[in-house]
């Protein structure tokens, strides 16, 4: 497997449905997730430990609220901040998480890349199988993301009414993280910026980025266990 991998976790977001004044990134999680001094991780330090553990990623960026480096930094286990390898950098977000992604993507272009994991750092529980997968699927297709099949069947609205019946068995629900190609997800993003300023059209991930102006985007099995902590709840096991 191609060895120049960085990732990308995205932080840089407000947490509005957690509550007032909570940044979900930076709670502790459980003493069933540890760090090497056994204390507990945060929900960033688990999900950026995650990609740390595995030497072909040799960059990690992290994109955290405007003025917020020091505070994300301390959300890490104290052996990732010292760590020489993976290089940890920070970056301020964007008004979107696009954006964000788009600053990150921008930063790294100066290190050059070949391939890059692109995952929300909200979610804590990503297994080192599931990175894997992307990172052998965004080899073999350039563009790759973990999908869940739909438990329940999905209908589409129109207004307070059922427009259509949607087939489960076509649909699936998207997961981080989600892998590139560099150079192309990088032109993908400066592209969509430019629809952005033009339309204001707003992305929802980035395989739809290159959807739009690169190709298919491969799939490869998620995991349910991988889920975004969205709520308080979502932080129950």
């Amino acid at each position: 497997m191609d060895a120049s991998f960085a990732a990308v976790i995205t932080a840089a977001g407000s947490s509005s449905r957690m509550g007032p004044a909570v940044k979900k990134e930076y709670l502790a999680l459980g003493p069933s997730c540890l760090d090497k001094g056994g204390r507990p991780l945060t929900v960033l330090g688990a999900a950026v430990s995650a990609f740390a553990g595995l030497g072909e990623i040799a960059f990690i960026v992290i994109t955290v609220p405007v003025e917020g480096e020091a505070e994300a930094r301390s959300a890490l286990p104290p052996e990732l901040r010292a760590a020489p390898r993976p290089r940890i950098l920070f970056v301020p977000g964007g008004p979107s998480r696009r954006a964000s992604v788009h600053h990150a993507l921008s930063l790294l272009a100066a290190y050059g890349p070949s391939w890059i994991l692109i995952h929300d750092g909200a979610r804590p529980w990503v297994s080192e199988a599931l990175i894997r997968r992307v990172m052998e699927g965004a080899v073999r297709h350039a563009a790759a993301i973990p999908l869940l099949p739909l438990a329940e069947t999905p209908k589409e609205l129109e207004g307070a009414f059922i427009r259509r019946h949607l087939r489960r068995s076509n649909l699936g629900l998207a997961q981080t993280p989600q892998g590139f190609a560099f150079p192309a997800i990088l032109q993908a993003h400066q592209r969509a910026a430019e629809r952005e300023l033009a339309e204001g059209y707003e992305y929802t991930d980035d395989a739809e980025v290159w959807g739009e102006f690169c190709g298919p985007v491969a799939v490869v099995p998620g995991e349910r266990e991988n889920r975004k902590i969205t709520y308080p709840e979502d932080l129950i096991p």
